[in-house]
């Protein structure tokens, strides 16, 4: 089992997002729910296309964190 981090971003038409350990792996939607839905199809379907060409899988290294100003 593989986890990675993904991006989510409001967007004036819904949302978009985007993983930073996978390059190019990016996803739309209307909603959040649809858009990380459709993130998780992408990130499979680049998955599957670097298992197919014998890439090797990156490592997870993505982290997030929160902070709060004043």
């Amino acid at each position: 089992m593989k986890k990675f981090l993904i991006v989510l971003e409001k967007t004036i038409n819904g949302y978009s997002s985007f993983t930073p350990d996978l390059p190019g792996c990016i996803a739309t939607g209307r909603t959040k729910k649809e858009t990380e839905k459709n993130m998780y199809e992408s990130i499979q379907f680049h998955i599957d296309g670097m298992k197919e060409e014998k890439i090797k899988l990156p490592k997870a290294h993505a982290e997030s964190e929160v902070l709060v100003f004043n």
